[in-house]
């Protein structure tokens, strides 16, 4: 049959109930109704499968005269929407999100069958290990997993996981009086911890388990949550004997990712995230040949003691455009291969920096002042992430090179304070390339940064650099006059002034010479400074995230951009 340029529309209504049939009861996917959607599928009439308004329609403004005046009846029943080919119909199927193809796949067994065609599916981005409620899916949904795994496994050239505790397992405890206590607190707390850990490494398997053998994967980036998974906090690596005896499981998954890497042979992005075990200082060494040569991106990070890229291994990766790693293991020697004329320059460096860390992994032996400048040289264009996280402002000053092409830096702090004179240095030595900047601590307390409310080191820092876009400030205070400076100072290029209500101060001294309420006149005058609306982030959870987390995204937006 002649097929007509249209173009279509998907209309899905959220949480509307499938409206019921003649006789009361309602319609599912797959039933009659359902397998209506099959015959008004290009005749313009809403279908059920899948919610009210479901599926591809023709809009009347694209339909050519000659066409809209057939009847609709030429397109129904056995010469319609069962009569396109296979190749159409995944065609049609390309343009709809996940969701609904997964929808449309319950109108009949032939769409269904088109629903795994492995044209639908070059990139997967899956969430697993925690609730419902927090995105991923819990230990009653492991056969849904491995059933999607099964299908895709095989074929998908790029996956994207992020492992989560399961939903409300590991969750702070609210009491009566309305005070948090620690997880640890609730009795209940072995059986839901071991319950996570199991479902955590039963998934993992699942998933690394179908993957073993796919030889057209070509960016595969795992992500684990370190609440749940770290050496560190309420939980170790030890604990793990109490589910997996003799580390079985575990043992079978770090193999499982050697295979992985060894029977791949186009992959150009390699990113494991706080994946506890998962990956060894020898797993680098099973990567094949060929991907070894096709990898243009790396990020091996984790809070183990050895290191996980060796620059030894880095000698193969001659492509390298992108590197994500432990700032205590980039080395004075991995800087010097970097910088050699053999290879491909350097586009981005993401660099990890953990105070708690440093007594086992100290700083001598990182990268000199000479080595930077050597890299720089042969990278023009390159650019560093860098996120430190309860690093002492001494320590900073000794990993903050004045050759060190800056153009992110992420401040984390709990127990330690970042000082005037450290942003300071940062707003003098990056002026022309830093465009990033966040400053964040979570205690109780807000300290000034400020010299007498006026000398604001975040103002000077808007300033002098010229190219910032974003800024987020939480757990120090930031005065109100300052705030509209800086809006002032950046306007329309500060594309993200993310500032928490409770870091906002107001001067009295300044708040008596101003009519009305004051809060209203910050929010005006900052808008009118960056020529958009603007407001407080009333929710500190919207600038206070976990840092490992923030940094593991942030590196692929960062090295994305490339």
């Amino acid at each position: 049959m002649a097929c007509a340029n249209f173009h279509y529309t998907v209309q899905q209504k959220k949480n509307e109930p499938i409206p019921p049939r003649d006789d009361g009861k309602v319609g599912r996917p797959g039933s009659i109704e359902g397998k209506a959607a099959q015959r008004c599928l290009f005749s313009g009439e809403a279908s059920t499968a899948g919610g009210a308004g479901f599926g591809p329609q023709l809009r009347s403004d694209s339909v050519p005269p000659h066409f809209s005046r057939r009847p609709a009846m030429a397109l129904c029943g056995g010469v319609g929407a069962l009569a396109l080919p296979s190749e159409l119909i995944v065609h049609i199927f390309s343009f709809l999100s996940d969701r609904d193809k997964i929808r449309a796949s319950s109108v009949c067994s032939r769409w269904r069958e088109c629903l795994f065609y492995p044209a639908l599916w070059t990139e997967l981005k899956l969430r697993v290990g925690g609730g419902t409620n927090g995105g991923g899916c819990g230990p009653e949904d492991t056969p849904r997993l491995e059933f999607l795994m099964r299908k895709f496994g095989s074929f998908v050239r790029g996956l994207q996981l992020e492992f989560a505790p399961v939903d409300g397992y590991l969750s702070p405890l609210q009491t009566i009086e309305g005070r948090m206590e620690a997880v640890e607190s609730d009795p209940r707390f072995p059986d839901r911890w071991k319950e996570a850990m199991v479902t955590y490494l039963d998934q993992v398997l699942c998933v690394l388990g179908n993957l073993r053998n796919n030889r057209n994967l070509q960016k595969l980036s795992i992500y684990g949550d370190p609440c749940l998974l770290q050496d560190e906090g309420i939980l170790e690596s030890s604990h793990l004997s109490q589910v997996d005896q003799g580390n079985k499981k575990m043992k079978d998954i770090q193999q499982l990712f050697e295979e992985i890497l060894s029977n791949s042979r186009q992959l150009k992005w390699l990113s494991s995230g706080f994946m506890l075990g998962v990956v060894t200082p020898c797993s680098l060494a099973a990567l094949s040949n060929p991907s070894a040569n096709t990898l243009e991106h790396l990020s091996l990070l984790d809070s183990q003691l050895p290191s996980l890229v060796r620059t030894v291994e880095l000698e193969r990766l001659v492509h390298l455009r992108s590197l994500s790693l432990d700032f205590c293991d980039f080395t004075s020697d991995m800087c010097h291969l970097l910088a050699h004329a053999d290879r491909t320059p350097l586009h981005r460096l993401s660099l990890l920096l953990n105070g708690t860390a440093l007594e086992a992994k100290p700083l001598d032996g990182t990268a000199s002042e000479d080595n930077w400048k050597a890299l720089v040289r042969r990278s023009d264009n390159l650019r560093v992430y860098l996120m430190a996280v309860d690093v002492s402002s001494q320590d900073l000053l000794r990993v903050l090179k004045p050759s060190l092409p800056l153009e992110r830096i992420h401040l984390d702090s709990y127990n330690t304070l970042v000082t005037d004179g450290t942003i300071d240095l940062i707003s003098q030595q990056y002026h022309k390339t830093l465009n990033h900047f966040v400053l964040m601590r979570d205690d109780a307390g807000f300290p000034d940064l400020s010299v007498n409310r006026n000398e604001d080191p975040l103002v000077l820092l808007a300033w002098r650099c010229v190219h910032l876009t974003v800024l987020i400030i939480h757990g120090y205070t930031m005065w109100s006059h300052n705030l509209v400076a800086i809006s002032r100072l950046r306007g329309s290029n500060l594309s993200v002034l993310a500032v928490s209500e409770e870091s906002i101060d107001f001067d009295p001294d300044q708040s008596m010479y101003i009519e009305g309420d004051p809060v209203h006149n910050l929010v005006k005058e900052v808008s009118l400074g960056l020529g958009r609306m603007w407001h407080p982030s009333l929710d500190a959870s919207v600038v206070l995230s976990e840092p490992t987390q923030h940094f593991h995204r942030e590196i692929q937006r960062f090295s994305e951009g490339m």
